[in-house]
Formats: C-alpha cells, sequence, structure tokens
C-alpha cells in the first residue's frame, strides 16, 4: 500500500501538505493524517480526493505511535512521503513562560518528530521523501522565543544529519525552513511584537508549494523568500552573540 503521512495535519502547514500532496503523488493508496481535533480531520476528508485514514491523538502519548506502527506492519505500508509538521511554539521570556508549555514545545517539537521517523524509517525505500518542518527561527538564538528557536535548531540539525544518513538508500530529507506564516500558530504563540514581523508573513501555500519543490528535487532545506534566505546568509556570518542581541532589540526585550 502506498501512503503518505502527515502529522498536525488537522490545521495550518500541516493541512497545507495534506491537501497539496495528492495532486503530486498520483498513485497514493491512501492518505494517513495525525492530529489531535478528530473534527478537524473529518472536515478535511471532505476536501481530499483520495482516501484519508484519521489517527486521531497526542503525539506526546505512547498510544498513538503504537498504533500507526501497528498498521504500518498490517498493511505492509510503502511510505513514499513522510511529512512532520506537529508542533508549538510560545512567544516570550523564559521566566515568565509555564514550565510545562516549554518542555512540552521540545517534546512535541524535537522528540515526537524523531520518534515518528524513526517509526516510518524501515516503511521507507528508494524515492520515498521526508519533509521535516524546522523554522527559520532556527537560524539563531532569539531571545522572547527561545525554547521554540532552539527547538527548531535540533529539527534543522538532526534533519541535515539524518539526509546524509539515508541518502544511499536513495531517500531524501528536506527541513523547511520559513520566516512567518498565515496560520493558527500565534493563536497559540502570541501576537508577533513587531510590525516588520507581520509584513513578513507568508501565505501556507506558497511555503508548501515552494517545500515539495524543493523535495522533489531532493534539496535539503527549504527557505521560502528572500528576506528568509537573506537571514538564512546572515546567520553564517555573524555570530550568534550579535544575531541574538539583534533579535532581543526586535522583539523589544
Amino acid at each position: 500500500m502506498n501512503i503518505a503521512i502527515v502529522t498536525g495535519a488537522s490545521s495550518g502547514m500541516g493541512k497545507e501538505f495534506a491537501l497539496q500532496i495528492p495532486h503530486l503523488y498520483k498513485n497514493l493508496d491512501e492518505l494517513w493524517v495525525i492530529a489531535r481535533r478528530t473534527g478537524r480531520l473529518k472536515e478535511l476528508q471532505q476536501e481530499i480526493h483520495i482516501p484519508l485514514r484519521i489517527f486521531d491523538g497526542d503525539l506526546q502519548r505512547d498510544y498513538i505511535f503504537e498504533k500507526i506502527e501497528r498498521e504500518l506492519s498490517r498493511n505492509e505500508a510503502n511510505i513514499r512521503m513522510l511529512v512532520n509538521t506537529a508542533g508549538y511554539g510560545k512567544i516570550g521570556v523564559i521566566s515568565e513562560l509555564d514550565t510545562k508549555e516549554q518542555c512540552g514545545m521540545v517534546d512535541l517539537n524535537c522528540n515526537a518528530l524523531t520518534r515518528m521517523t524513526c517509526v516510518c524509517l524501515p516503511y521507507m525505500r528508494k524515492g520515498s521523501r521526508i519533509i521535516q518542518l524546522a523554522s527559520a527561527a532556527a537560524f539563531c538564538p532569539q531571545p522572547g522565543f527561545a525554547v521554540y528557536a532552539a527547538s527548531k535548531a535540533y529539527v534543522l540539525s538532526f534533519s541535515h544529519a539524518l539526509e546524509k544518513e539515508v541518502r544511499k538508500k536513495g531517500i531524501s530529507v528536506t527541513a523547511v525552513c520559513p520566516g512567518p506564516v498565515r496560520t493558527e500558530f500565534f493563536d497559540r504563540a502570541g501576537s508577533l511584537v513587531s510590525g516588520e514581523k507581520e509584513a513578513l508573513c507568508a501565505d501556507a501555500r506558497d511555503v508548501v508549494k515552494q517545500a515539495l519543490i524543493d523535495s522533489v528535487h531532493g534539496r535539503s532545506m527549504s527557505v521560502y523568500g528572500a528576506s528568509m534566505k537573506a537571514s538564512r546568509i546572515l546567520s553564517k556570518i555573524l555570530p550568534d552573540s550579535l544575531l541574538a542581541w539583534a533579535m532581543m532589540k526586535i522583539n523589544h526585550i
């Protein structure tokens, strides 16, 4: 059975990947979507023309991974694409944010992504693709967004290393590093501090389209927009201490 898997598919980037993937793969038997909001996933089912298998569950709990692994084995799945988008962020100073919520960011953004990747790898073969949702926040330390940026730096580093390990098997890995995107992300994260950031917000449809194109071409990173590409270049040139100071000023800390 040829399948694609998308985590965090109930909204935002995950939902957009779920909508666009069937246009890329014409021979998928099913699209497997994972998120906590069952109702949202059922609504998504009405928008997609291929069979959708819903896994409603919390990726911070063991049972959902056990269920997915069991279904992969039972269906002799051939995963053509895995897209890990599940995650969240919180804007604010570390000392003022809820500790449990900050640790939850690390658990979902890093641990769950890693575990899902490990569960799926045995069911991937030559021509399979992995897309990991990182962020332009991964390019440098970000006071006021510290834990989220650090968690996405992990995703970026993990993706680069994984790409080298699985290349010989014909599997590609692409880390997607967008700047601000117009999604429900900021409903939980909090409002953007500066008007400049608001102006840089991209459309999820465009970011996902570019990510899929970059994945097809085997690129290890997908960075949408000239400003984010410039940020990537600056992160390679300037020291982290200077970049962190600049981000502190931008975020008015």
